[in-house]
Parts: C-alpha cells; sequence; structure tokens
C-alpha cells in the first residue's frame, strides 16, 4: 500500500546518482519542477550534460562516494534518486538515504525504494500520478488513459476548474483530427462555445459536453457562407458574456485563415486572446504525400501563396514573376480552380514546362489522393481527375525527388493502409 502525495520542491536540493536512460527521464521533470539537481555521475547523456552546461543541474564528474547523500560537505537532500546501472551503487545509495531518513527511489529495484515515482502527467493545470504496484507499465498505460481523457473532453474537466475567459484561436490541422495540438485539444475540451470552419476537424466536436454551444462558420467555395464581420460579432459578444470562446479553424489560424483579422476585433474590443498554432496543410499536405518541400542538393527555398485570385488578376498581390525566377518549391492554396492559370503564368515567366507538379486532395483524410505532372500537363492531368478542394498544389523538383525516391503517395489512405497491413483501418 502506497501513500501519495505531490511534492512542492521548487528551490529544494536534490541528488541524482547516476547520468544514463532513466537519470535522463526523471532530471528534465525536476529541473521543470524548480529543484536544485545535483547530478553524480562520470559520465552522463548528451541531454543531460547540455542540461549542466546550460547551468540548470550541478554535475559532479565523478563516481558515487560514501557521504554524498548525507556527509558533511553535502546539502541537505530533500529527495534522492538511486540510478546507476550498478545494483551495489544503487543499494549503497538508498542504504545512506535510510539512514539519513531522506526518501530514495531506487530505479533498478522498486521493492527496496522507500519512495516511488508514479507515472505522471499534467493536463490544464492537473497533475495526475499513478501507481500500480508492481506493474509500470500498467501505471502508464492507465496514466496516459486518464490524462488523454482530460486533454479531449472525455473526462470532464471542466468541473470545479476556474473558467476560462476569452477566445482562443485554434489551428485545428490539415484535417486528420489526430493532427490537432495538444494545446488545442486541452483549450477544446474547456470551450463554452466553438466557433468552427468547414476544414477544420469536425469530427472532435462529438466529443464536447452537449452544453457546448456549436457556431457553424462554414465558407463553402462558391456556396454559403458567414462573413468575417458576421464571425467576428459572435467572437466577440460571446466572450463578453463571460464564455470561454475557441475558434476552430483548420490549418493555423494565422496562414490564410484571417486569423488577424479576428485577433484584431477581440483586441479592439477588449477581448483576451490566445493563439494556438496549427499544423498547416501547406505543409502537411506534400509530407502525407511523401513529397519532401525542402530537400538537400534540390531546394532550399519553400515558398507558400494564396491563389485565391489567379495571377494577372488586378487583386493579386503574388509576384508570379520571382516566383519563376526563384527555382525552389512553390506550394499554392486555394489553387484548384486557377491550376492552368497558375501553370501558364509560371512558364510565361521562365520556369520550366516540364517542372514537375502533384496536386494532394484532401490531405491527411482517409479520401487523400495524389495527382502529379508538369506544369504542361497538370491542368489536364487535374481536370481528368476530377480534382476538387481542399487540395494543395506543390511545383518543383522535390516531386520528381519523390518520385526517384519511391516515396512519392498517389493513392488513398485508406488504400496505403490495406497494402502496408493487410487490412481497413478501424
Amino acid at each position: 500500500m502506497t501513500y501519495l502525495l505531490g511534492l512542492r520542491i521548487r528551490g529544494r536540493d536534490v541528488l541524482v546518482v547516476g547520468g544514463g536512460r532513466v537519470a535522463q527521464r526523471r532530471i528534465p521533470v525536476l529541473v521543470e519542477a524548480g529543484a536544485r539537481v545535483t547530478m553524480v555521475a562520470p559520465e552522463v547523456s548528451a541531454a543531460l550534460e547540455d542540461l549542466a552546461a546550460a547551468g540548470r543541474l550541478t554535475w559532479l564528474r565523478r563516481a558515487y562516494a560514501p557521504g554524498d547523500v548525507a556527509g558533511p560537505d553535502a546539502p541537505a537532500y530533500w529527495l534522492v534518486h538511486a540510478a546507476t546501472d550498478d545494483p551495489a551503487v544503487n543499494a549503497a545509495v538508498a542504504e545512506e538515504a535510510e539512514d539519513a531518513r531522506v526518501w530514495c527511489v531506487r530505479a533498478d529495484d522498486r521493492h527496496e525504494s522507500s519512495a516511488w515515482t508514479p507515472a505522471s502527467g499534467t493536463v490544464n493545470g492537473i497533475t495526475v500520478g499513478v501507481v500500480a504496484s508492481g506493474d509500470p507499465r500498467r501505471s502508464a498505460g492507465l496514466r496516459d488513459a486518464i490524462t488523454e481523457g482530460l486533454a479531449d473532453g472525455t473526462l470532464d474537466a471542466r468541473r470545479g476548474r476556474e473558467p476560462l475567459r476569452g477566445v482562443a484561436l485554434v489551428g485545428g490541422g490539415p484535417g486528420d483530427p489526430g493532427l490537432i495540438t495538444v494545446r488545442g485539444r486541452q483549450l477544446l475540451s474547456q470551450a463554452d462555445v466553438v466557433v468552427v470552419d468547414r476544414l477544420a476537424p469536425t469530427s472532435l466536436l462529438d466529443r464536447l459536453p452537449a452544453d457546448v454551444e456549436i457556431v457553424d462558420a462554414a465558407k463553402i467555395p462558391y456556396g454559403r457562407s458567414m462573413t468575417q464581420e458576421e464571425i467576428n460579432e459572435v467572437l466577440v459578444t460571446r466572450a463578453a458574456q463571460g464564455k470561454f470562446v475557441v475558434r476552430l479553424k483548420g490549418g493555423d489560424s494565422f496562414l490564410f485563415g484571417r486569423g488577424g483579422e479576428e485577433a484584431a476585433a477581440c483586441a479592439a474590443a477588449g477581448i483576451p486572446v490566445i493563439a494556438v498554432p496549427g499544423v498547416t496543410s501547406a505543409l502537411a499536405a506534400p509530407a502525407s504525400a511523401g513529397i519532401p518541400a525542402t530537400h538537400r542538393g534540390v531546394a532550399q527555398d519553400v515558398h507558400i501563396v494564396s491563389a485565391h485570385v489567379a495571377p494577372g488578376d488586378s487583386r493579386s498581390t503574388v509576384d508570379w514573376k520571382g516566383l519563376a525566377a526563384a527555382g525552389g518549391t512553390v506550394i499554392v492554396l486555394m489553387g484548384v480552380e486557377r491550376i492552368r492559370a497558375i501553370a501558364e503564368a509560371l512558364v510565361a515567366h521562365g520556369r520550366p514546362a516540364d517542372t514537375p507538379v502533384a496536386v494532394v486532395q484532401e490531405a491527411t483524410l482517409p479520401g487523400q489522393r495524389t495527382v502529379t505532372g508538369t506544369l504542361a500537363t497538370i491542368a489536364a492531368a487535374a481536370r481528368s481527375a476530377e480534382v476538387r478542394p481542399p487540395a494543395v498544389v506543390i511545383i518543383g523538383e522535390v516531386v520528381k525527388t519523390a518520385r526517384d525516391l519511391d516515396i512519392l503517395h498517389t493513392g488513398t489512405q485508406l488504400e496505403s493502409h490495406r497494402l502496408a497491413t493487410g487490412r481497413d483501418p478501424q
């Protein structure tokens, strides 16, 4: 039977004997908690050496010696970790700590430890610690299940918490709900109101409590849409009512997502704003198709542009002539409907007509597929394949590189999964 405690060790001395893989797991957590860590070891991992070089811990570069725990020259340690790969040394450290009445965690023999380190995790200000007697793997599994439930709202962390206020602009990632950031999931689980876009990972909404208000702010190309002014008004008015509002968008809010306009509207109204970066489809789409946006010796620069208006349109601010001359990778968002005009503009400004091009539709989703061609052929290929938004256009030699390396994925994710595993995803 164990008695769990939460130790407040900020500013208190902790001794770690050993500098290997166990110490590498334990020490960063102690440092993050504010402990004054002394590490005794003749050799340590590169990560721990880096922490010592940065002055975040004290490294005594030698083997353990009697008196290190409670000798006259030792600090008054509050906690000791015996984490060497020598059981005899760990036993000696534990014995000295026991004699000095200092709690000691012994890495190699939990039954001889006076203290155990629980499998722990922190979500939304809640720290969870799990100890399953004699079974560290089960402890870690339960810890993961609990923290994941707190993060995604399956376990209602809103009860009893101090309510959040204001607006969070959360980038939801390229489509796959698993690609939203941990911070984004945490804030979404605490929302009172969610204002959601069409390309956001909307399946996450089903996990929210029934009393969370969902506002559909979809902008369908050439169809129904909620104006940006209406979206701004919803964010401001709901937040002014004391509710915590999450603006859930696809990709990243500040990359062609009008997040800057929404942040400005909130700031003008005195509403606090949190910005949570998201994985943009501009980088996720080529990666999910096996196309490196940069590759040594092939492309050292990447240009991300919006083509919501065509080249030559007076409203376009894109320097298509400069892009043609640059020679690096060009990634085009919102360009499917104007792909012929884009290709023609680049060729007209000097980009070779045989420059490889790929179009990735529904990146990271089950229906993902990739259509390839060149600047001369991609418009016809995309039309023949009936490519539709959302899709990302990748222009440059990196497309050929992916094909040469045999890492270009042109089928659907479902088909790739079947090939890899021999079964359908569950």
